[in-house]
């Protein structure tokens, strides 16, 4: 018995067009995690020692190759055994190639084709139409025929392995399975009329079988499996694999017999799997951090689809999140506390403000003493709330106090401090107003709630408080944004996307509804007073998800903008576009797009009862595109 050599296996074979010279390219493009390793087209096998699965099925249609790997598997002492008894002699050599090796045992067969290899021209392996090994003798003055090291390690390796005869297409079909991991090296294309020496079996492989090889990728990656292929920079390689990544990489040739032209171009394809998403009816719950953000009435909330949006983006690798159109900032939060790094965007002063509070903001709290000194009384008072909203929406003594702790928020130096004082102040305005909205004057939908019985003082405090506990850290370094959404230059990995959503029956002016807090928080600075209207609100922000043609455009634009990342766009049934329009306009950019219906009930429909008298009940849509 010969010692076992512990040490990384190597390929057992020379191998013209192996890939011994790219693996520097290959190994990097392993995914993370994948179950087992597949290779049909095995040859030499460099890229399978490189990686060194646990469990692997490698095969080829070569039948003497698949020989040497079984027998080096089962059978090491006695193919060392065969293969010691070779030497380096041109007459021998043509003696050993003039054997059938189907006339010889298993082991007896593997050393002749180690010894072949070892010895010929150029490590290259070619049959002529009858099946017979024709490379003629190599000249080498040294070659290493028995290296009982490597064998050993080899054999370790090869026998975590299954190891079968076939066409690639009967291997596929019978072992592939969802989270595989499949390389394909087959014979490349020709890049010249010359270039047919990557004859390994009798049997050809002509442009018809690359097309049939490009739609096994399709069926594979369809599956759900991992596909790394590998073939010469061929412009029908670039037809085929268009919509996967493709990249050319120079490459060293052993072939030609002039060194100085060894040189080419192959292309490595990369089919990343087909991810299938499915809602659950009963979905993880979030995580006990993600349920201390401050509840809320804010209309289009996504409070109650959280559990879904976290389902749907936990079936991607994703570290960076863009929460683009972030509201209320409740699925900004969920992603923190989901430890991604978030950055939080929104065109109103209002959602920067949350965000900006408990988003970026990792450690910083508001003090009880600093919260009750913003109550105390202020002689730089503008008075803006008391003169322009007198007897709208709160009484004198309320509007006074909104004004005190305006004026000083503004001698916070923490940004902080002043993002958390603010986010208080809106919150308490809201729970302090009936339905939570400011499109109406008066306190006529006054229904007893316990909120509009607290004082505005109390209300503000227990603000404080609850924003206090929500901070916390999650070690990344988070961003909260006001901005255009069209504007924004950063490439995550994933974006979600929340958007105004369009429909006849309503609108989206989130302005209109909540102008007076939005107020707040930019300090009626940059707006356009409306003063001939009751509630004294500004011109909306301009928006293109104002109509039917802007949002189809600017969802157009947006997924163009983010094409390289995942994307994830909450929508309504009874919006605009329709499911089949979004579909359509996400399939232009994304190979793979997915849509989850979730039934769901807004907290604050508009004209309900001209949709159908539906009580505000329609399928909230999560389009995914990857």
């Amino acid at each position: 018995m010969y010692s076992k050599v512990q040490q990384d296996a190597k390929p057992i074979l020379k191998w013209a067009g192996g890939k011994t010279q790219m693996l520097d390219i290959l190994l990097p493009k392993l995914p993370k995690q994948y179950n087992k390793y597949i290779e049909p087209f095995f040859g030499g096998g460099a890229f399978f020692y490189a990686v060194n699965p646990d469990e692997a099925i490698i095969a080829d249609s070569n039948p003497e190759l698949v020989n040497l790997y079984k027998s080096v598997a089962n059978n090491l002492d006695e193919v060392i055994f065969f293969l010691s008894q070779h030497y380096n002699d041109k007459d021998y050599y043509y003696e050993i190639r003039s054997l059938d090796w189907k006339q010889l045992s298993a082991s007896e067969a593997a050393a002749r084709t180690i010894f072949l290899n070892k010895t010929c021209f150029n490590g290259l392996y070619r049959v002529n139409k009858s099946g017979g090994f024709n490379v003629p003798f190599g000249n080498y003055k040294n070659p290493k025929i028995c290296d009982i090291p490597n064998l050993t390690a080899a054999s370790e390796q090869l026998k975590k392995s299954i190891i079968v005869e076939g066409d690639y297409k009967k291997i596929l079909k019978e072992y592939a399975e969802p989270g595989d991991l499949i390389f394909l090296d087959p014979p490349y294309l020709p890049i010249s009329e010359y270039s047919d020496f990557q004859r390994y079996t009798k049997e050809q492989f002509y442009e018809e079988d690359h097309v049939d090889l490009a739609q096994e990728v399709k069926r594979l990656s369809d599956l759900g499996c991992h596909v790394i292929l590998t073939n010469s920079n061929h412009p029908l390689v670039h037809e085929l694999y268009d919509y996967y990544d493709i990249e050319v990489y120079q490459t060293k040739r052993y072939i030609n017999k002039d060194s100085n032209k060894r040189t080419g171009e192959d292309i490595v394809v990369t089919a990343h799997p087909k991810k299938f998403i499915i809602g659950s009816e009963c979905p993880t719950p979030i995580s006990k951090q993600a349920e201390k953000y401050p509840p809320t009435r804010y209309m289009g909330s996504k409070s109650k689809l959280l559990p879904y949006i976290k389902e749907v983006i936990s079936h991607f690798e994703c570290k960076t999140v863009l929460d683009l159109f972030s509201g209320s900032g409740v699925v900004s939060y969920m992603l923190k506390a989901e430890g991604k790094e978030v950055i939080s965007n929104d065109y109103m002063a209002m959602g920067a403000t949350f965000t900006k509070a408990m988003i970026e903001n990792n450690e910083v709290t508001l003090s009880p003493i600093k919260a009750k000194q913003l109550l105390q009384p202020n002689e730089h008072n503008d008075c803006f709330v008391q003169n322009t909203f007198k007897d709208i929406y709160y009484n004198d003594e309320d509007n006074q106090l909104i004004d005190t702790i305006r004026a000083n928020i503004k001698l916070l130096t923490n940004p902080y401090e002043k993002a958390i004082a603010t986010s208080a102040l809106i919150r308490a305005c809201v729970k302090k107003r009936p339905r939570g909205i400011f499109t109406y004057t008066g306190d006529r939908y006054d229904d007893g709630r316990k909120d509009l019985l607290l004082s505005l003082e109390e209300q503000f405090l227990n603000a404080v408080a609850v924003i206090n506990d929500a901070v916390f850290s999650n070690n990344r370094h988070n961003k909260s944004r006001r901005g255009d959404a069209m504007d924004i230059r950063v490439k995550p990995d994933l974006v979600y996307m929340d958007p105004p959503y369009y429909s006849p029956h309503s609108d989206n002016e989130y302005v209109r509804r909540y102008h007076f807090v939005e107020g707040i928080a930019c300090d009626w600075q940059g707006v356009e007073m409306q003063w001939h209207t009751k509630t004294k609100k500004f011109k909306s922000y301009p928006t293109p998800f104002s109509s039917r043609m802007g949002a189809s455009d600017a969802f157009d634009k947006l997924f163009k903008k983010f094409k390289d990342s995942i994307i994830v766009v909450s929508y309504s049934s009874n919006s605009f576009p329709t499911l089949d329009e979004m579909v359509s306009l996400m399939s232009k950019y994304k190979q793979h797009v997915e849509v989850i219906s979730i039934n769901h009930k807004y907290s604050f429909g508009n004209q309900s009862h001209k949709i159908n008298d539906n009580n505000n009940d329609v399928l909230e849509y999560l389009f995914v595109g990857f």
